[in-house]
């Protein structure tokens, strides 16, 4: 079976680049086409610079990396250096990238991208805010067909939310633009929060990074023991929740997670609830499914295939 051809739209943040990292150490399952960098965990300047440090730590300096849109659809830029540092990649030093950050547009990458390819044959993988993909869908609306799903991270239900009470960052960020890939019609999948609190770097999965003896182990472990300081105090938990990566390991090994399929809408108006994720996990609203919405992962099975992936590079 033929690697899946992915698009990652992205804004590294450490666990982005473990998520970039894992993907583009699983070719035999899935082909990243480009990386698209978008405003969020930090400003644009610093993710597509983020992005492509990322693709030279793992020695793939042919994946072409673009900037995308700076800034939400209508709202001025939430960022999180309370988190992730002020580079957004704090914890080890980094050298500035010698690779190119490609001139075009990340939106009209995704665009051309789609429009060359044959229908369903393009997953998009947005670990950030949803920006660059909605805005390619309102200005490409042909481009829909031709997706073969949007595999995200996003959103909450049982855990609610982590920038607000009510919303999880991503969604939070550019509800607006979620709102339109969410009424897309597009499949979607969506790995929230519910499946990310399960998949905790503990102490134990950061000294299986460490003892890898690579410089990607080494610069794995580095980065989730900076931003799992944060985590840990604010949950009271042995170990920060890995995000990102449930994205990539979703689409290399799906037996990993459960879910449900149902109807989720983006709450844009309501200023106690910007950007929540509404699930309706019960079905009660009667409304159509339009996602896939994880609930569980088989951690262990998770952090096994990620250190197992890792060590490749």
């Amino acid at each position: 079976m033929s690697p899946r051809k992915i698009i990652i739209d992205t804004d590294p943040g450490q666990d982005d680049a473990v998520a970039i990292l894992l993907a583009l150490a699983s070719p035999d399952e899935v082909e990243v086409l480009g990386i698209t960098a978008v405003a969020g965990n930090v400003p644009l300047p610093l993710t597509q610079r983020n992005a492509r440090i990322v693709c030279e730590l793992a020695g793939r300096t042919d994946i072409p990396v673009f900037a995308g849109c700076d800034a939400p659809l209508k709202r001025k830029l939430v960022t999180a250096e309370h988190v992730h540092g002020k580079t957004g990649l704090d914890g080890p030093q980094l050298p500035d990238p010698t690779m190119p950050l490609q001139d075009k547009h990340g939106v009209d990458f995704i665009i051309d991208t789609l429009r060359d390819a044959p229908s369903g044959t393009v997953t998009l993988c947005p670990l950030g805010p949803l920006t660059n993909i909605a805005t390619a869908l309102q200005r490409a609306p042909d481009i829909a067909p031709k997706i073969q799903d949007i595999v995200l991270m996003g959103g909450a239900y049982f855990q609610v939310g982590n920038i607000t009470p009510a919303a999880e960052f991503n969604i939070y960020v550019d509800p607006e633009a979620a709102e339109i890939v969410f009424k897309s019609g597009i499949p979607i999948s969506v790995l929230p929060l519910d499946v990310t609190h399960k998949a905790l770097v503990t102490a134990p999965r950061v000294e299986a990074f460490r003892t890898m003896g690579t410089e990607v182990g080494r610069m794995v472990a580095e980065w989730t023991d900076f931003f799992e300081r944060f985590d840990k105090e604010k949950y009271g938990s042995e170990g920060a929740p890995l995000h990102d990566p449930c994205v990539p390991a979703y689409l290399i090994r799906p037996d990993l997670f459960t879910g449900r399929h149902i109807n989720v809408e983006i709450e844009t108006t309501s200023e106690l609830t910007l950007g929540m994720t509404v699930a309706d996990w019960w079905r009660v609203s009667g409304r159509a499914p339009n996602a896939m919405f994880m609930g569980d992962v088989d951690a262990d099975g998770f952090f096994a295939l990620l250190t197992e992936r890792l060590a490749r590079l």
